[in-house]
């Protein structure tokens, strides 16, 4: 049995991890708590579709977590010194500083906008400049590491199980290419310090002024906030190699330990399509390598032609992405388009119909219900089938975070609050008895969508284009002609004025108290 620090049972969580390739029980490193690491941007432009799925997944896996029981470190470093970011603020005529904070900046709005609200430190590569410079130092005192004219080198013939995530042999690996080559060892070390160009941005270091690799930056910041050990790392499934496993050969080497206990990856994101082949060719194993290079291959990016995340925000509800994204088990790569977005916004009109209907027969917001958390248990559920259906949902979520199957539960959750409503008969006459019950199933609804980080917050209505008291009046005469024409058994015309009002986005709900209608979100 799993415990806090306290003594507290925590619920069994099963978890896969890259590199064991198979799920294990959620063990910590320090009781009850989990410290979770998940690689962020390197912000050069605006960010895209692509960089919201990490954020949106480790997010909901922070939630789940916390809802159990669980105390959770969430850390999300970003890359703030990189060749991109010379390139990019040189050619715009700015700092490599200034560009980076604007996209930092651009990456945060579009995480707010997402819900993405659990990181709980976010560490800049320039802030710990001096943490990396002695973790290289100490890879040079094990005799991991050589400088070479200005640069670092991790020797990865120290490391007897390099490439173990991808298992793959040094053989097989590849290394910088170009100029560096014949300053290293082996074509597959890979740097540490970089030494400066001229007009390039660079710090003092016992090597010479320049900057730190890529890889080591993840190293030393998870080290110095997480510790030399902690459980779970995540990122994208195209980071599995060359990142994550030079992570691992640098942490390792100079640790002794496990760097981190469960290696998460996420699938990519991919044009309606495209995902599943590359070149011709199926992917592999969920998680391989063969499986992490296709998916990569087709992944959408910027330099695929992905927009900037704020140009897909004017047009589509962030929760309707946030939906899409948990769509799907995290594993998996997401099918992204505007079809796809569309699907996952008529899928909120179910829920968004029923907090309606919630609201009219009690008088009472969803939004403004109390999100249990998850030690309320089953004696807080209204019913059998409601309570079957709680249990069902955390079986999925427990069972390496599967948010596909807790989603489909949902909507099955939806039909059971509505088939209660109908057969009480509660649009005509609700009972003192029958009300509480159906607070108690809608407080379960709000408990399991917090999880997911859904529907957290009432959405803003539209802005109103004239005057809405007229608006108003003139709906009730369309619904009273509508009504007209079914009782005298003239369904043509009232299915002309339904149609005619969905074209024009208002959506119209029979109930047995009459026609309700609402604008769509």
């Amino acid at each position: 049995m799993t415990t806090t620090a306290t003594g507290a049972a925590l619920p069994p969580i099963e978890v896969y991890s890259t590199l064991s390739r198979a799920k294990r029980p959620l063990v910590t490193v320090r009781p009850g708590h989990v410290g979770m690491y998940l690689c962020g941007p390197t912000v050069y432009k605006p960010s895209h579709i692509g960089h919201m799925v990490g954020p949106v997944i480790f997010d909901t896996v922070k939630r789940h977590l916390v809802y159990s029981g669980w105390q959770v470190t969430w850390v999300v470093n970003v890359t703030d010194v990189d060749d991109k970011i010379i390139a990019e603020s040189g050619a715009r005529g700015t700092t490599m500083a200034k560009l980076a904070e604007e996209m930092t900046a651009d990456y945060l709005a579009n995480l707010a906008a997402l819900g993405v609200t659990g990181i709980d430190v976010m560490p800049k590569a320039t802030e710990h400049i001096g943490t990396i410079i002695a973790f290289i130092e100490g890879l040079i005192a094990k005799g991991c590491a050589y400088a070479a004219d200005g640069d670092v080198y991790f020797d990865v013939t120290k490391d007897a199980d390099y490439g173990k995530l991808t298992n793959r042999s040094v053989e097989q690996m590849q290394g910088e290419g170009g100029s560096t080559a014949e300053r290293k060892r082996s074509a597959a070390d890979f740097a540490l310090w970089k030494k400066a160009k001229p007009g390039e941005p660079s710090w003092d270091s016992p090597w010479g002024p320049g900057r730190p690799g890529w890889h080591i930056e993840c190293s030393a910041m998870s080290k110095a906030i997480l510790g030399e050990q902690f459980d779970i790392h995540g990122g994208g499934l195209d980071l599995v190699f060359p990142h994550h496993e030079n992570e691992i050969a640098q942490s390792e080497s100079l640790h002794d330990r496990p760097m981190a206990t469960y290696w998460m990856h996420n699938g990519l994101m991919q044009a309606s399509g495209a995902a599943g082949k590359v070149g011709g060719r199926p992917r592999g194993e969920p998680g391989s390598a063969d499986d992490a290079a296709a998916q990569a291959a087709t992944k959408i990016s910027k330099s695929t032609g992905a927009e900037p995340f704020k140009n897909l925000l004017a047009r589509h509800r962030p929760e309707a992405i946030r939906f899409l994204l948990l769509s799907t088990h995290y594993r998996s790569p997401i099918a992204f388009g505007e079809e796809a977005l569309g699907e996952s916004a008529r899928a909120l009109e179910a829920f968004e119909r029923l907090f309606q209907r919630f609201e009219r027969l009690t008088g009472r917001k969803f939004w403004a219900l109390a999100a249990r958390d998850r030690r309320a248990g089953d004696a807080a559920v209204a019913g059998a089938e409601a309570t079957a259906l709680r249990r069902k949902f955390l079986e999925a979520m427990d069972d390496d975070f599967n948010t596909a199957g807790a989603m489909a539960t949902l909507f099955d959750f939806v039909r059971v609050v509505n088939k209660f409503i109908d057969q009480q008969g509660m649009e005509k006459q609700a009972t003192p008895a029958d009300g509480a019950t159906l607070v108690s199933l809608m407080e379960t609804l709000r408990e399991l969508t917090a999880v997911l980080g859904l529907f957290l917050v009432e959405p803003k209505a539209k802005a109103a284009g004239g005057d809405e008291d007229l608006v108003g009046k003139l709906m009730e005469l369309v619904l009273e002609i509508r009504a007209n024409a079914r009782k005298a058994k003239d369904f043509a015309t009232a299915d002309l004025v339904r149609n005619k009002l969905t074209a024009a986005g208002i959506v119209l709900e029979d109930r047995a108290d009459g026609t309700g209608w609402s604008r769509k979100p």
